[in-house]
């Protein structure tokens, strides 16, 4: 007899299995390339560049385990994993999407909004890289216009400036923390730009628990 599995253990199944074969194929890509073209990488250079860079990526993911999924539930967690560009697409559309919704990513309905809206994100996203793929030529001289450049230039700061408003306005006094620690850190600290929000956000995740924790036990919350 067949045993029935609740919605989040199937989701954990599923996102599992996914996970692994996106690893496999994302492995098997170099590897195919090395064994058509016989152009291995030297092997003391690999492991030399994996021991350098690997570790910050595994924090990163160590931590953005315990930052996202609260946000966006297991399923859209699981599925953010696999298609990518979490914080500059995938949060803020499940984000947005629960909100209009009015439920959160730990419940049940949560949980199938974020799943849905960040599904959806993925379709478009892939369906508009496969239209500029076919459009890039004929496109370029209007995109390359300089008059239109600050107009794409301010696409992403527009987009979280919305999804801020909304949610600024409604917790102002937990706001400010993080807005004040990003300020100081990306002013002072030259060395952090757009490549590091990746570990910036959870960074002000967790320094955001810490101030709200604090603030609760004072009163302030």
């Amino acid at each position: 007899m067949k045993k029935n599995i609740s919605y989040l253990d199937s989701v954990h199944r599923d996102g599992r299995i996914w996970g692994l074969l996106i690893c496999l194929l994302l492995f098997a890509f170099p590897v195919a390339v090395s064994v058509v073209f016989k152009a291995a990488p030297d092997a003391r250079a690999l492991l030399r560049g994996l021991f350098d860079t690997a570790p910050m990526y595994w924090a990163v993911g160590f931590i953005e385990m315990f930052t996202y999924v609260p946000m966006l539930g297991a399923g859209g967690t699981y599925l953010s994993f696999v298609t990518g560009n979490i914080s500059n697409l995938k949060l803020p559309c499940a984000v947005d999407a629960m909100e209009r919704a009015n439920v959160k990513a730990t419940s049940e309905e949560g949980e199938i909004i974020s799943t849905i809206a960040i599904a959806v994100s993925s379709i478009v996203t892939t369906i508009i890289v496969i239209l500029g793929v076919i459009f890039i030529i004929p496109l370029t001289p209007l995109l390359e216009n300089p008059v239109l450049a600050p107009a794409f230039d301010m696409i992403l700061p527009a987009l979280f400036g919305a999804l801020g408003v909304v949610f600024i306005s409604k917790h102002p006094k937990l706001a400010a923390a993080p807005i004040i620690l990003m300020l100081i850190l990306f002013i002072f600290v030259p060395a952090l730009n757009e490549s590091t929000v990746g570990i910036m956000v959870p960074v002000g995740v967790i320094f955001t628990i810490i101030v709200a924790r604090i603030m609760y036990k004072k009163g302030m919350l």
